[in-house]
């Protein structure tokens, strides 16, 4: 069952719509407040609902934070129909725009859409914080910024990344990165992870994404 955020402030509206939501099979959470929304926003989310007029921020202010927490299809649910402000919307990351007030049918086949669009680009795209790694084009991207990493690191940073809470073994690095345990040592992997976390820290000077467990393997902070 997939799960949705719902953003927004108006309570009678919040109901509506996670009473439509369970209805056709969703689990709806709620949420009325930015602060309450990044404390929800996890793993287990599938798409957000997003109102733009909410205390203490906008949500245009709050959609830069969703997407750097994790990259989730946003739907703005708003009364705004300004043209110029859907446009800005879209550069910062809402993957659609439906306008209040709305058919439910409509927002049912925006969300049926948008959740079908992600999930083929989830086959191609793996993220984590801010790094994006891109199979298709074979780039890694941090900060919005290429990192620039050779075959190798792609590899040893893809395998990290796609076990975002656990220890990657130094066995399992050799075996599924150069094809078994024998045809590197441990010197050339420690090189290789030099080489990341140095390109990481001329991206984003202020995180340590890659810790290392001693004797053991590595393990993304």
């Amino acid at each position: 069952m997939k799960s949705i955020l719902v953003i927004e402030d108006d309570m009678n509206i919040n109901r509506m719509i996670c009473d439509l939501l369970k209805l056709n099979d969703y689990l709806p959470l709620s949420a009325s407040t930015p602060d309450e929304a990044l404390k929800k926003i996890n793993s287990k989310v599938d798409l957000i609902l997003l109102d733009l007029m909410l205390p203490k921020i906008s949500g245009k202010e709050l959609i830069y934070d969703l997407k750097q927490y994790r990259d989730i299809p946003v739907i703005i649910v708003s009364a705004i129909s300004d043209v110029d402000m859907k446009v800005t919307l879209f550069e910062l990351g809402a993957d659609d725009y439906i306008t209040k007030p709305f058919h439910n049918q409509e927002l049912l086949s925006r969300i049926k859409l948008a959740l079908k669009h992600h999930q083929k680009e989830e086959k191609e795209i793996t993220t984590y914080k801010d790094i994006i790694l891109d199979d298709k084009e074979f780039r890694a991207e941090c900060k919005q910024q290429d990192l620039n990493l050779s075959k190798t690191e792609y590899d040893i940073f893809k395998l990290l990344i796609t076990h975002p809470h656990q220890v990657v073994t130094k066995s399992m690095l050799f075996e599924q990165v150069w094809g078994d345990d024998q045809s590197a040592d441990e010197n050339t992997l420690n090189v290789h992870i030099s080489k990341i976390r140095a390109k990481l820290k001329k991206c984003n000077p202020n995180e340590e994404y890659i810790e290392t467990i001693w004797k053991i393997g590595y393990k993304l902070k």
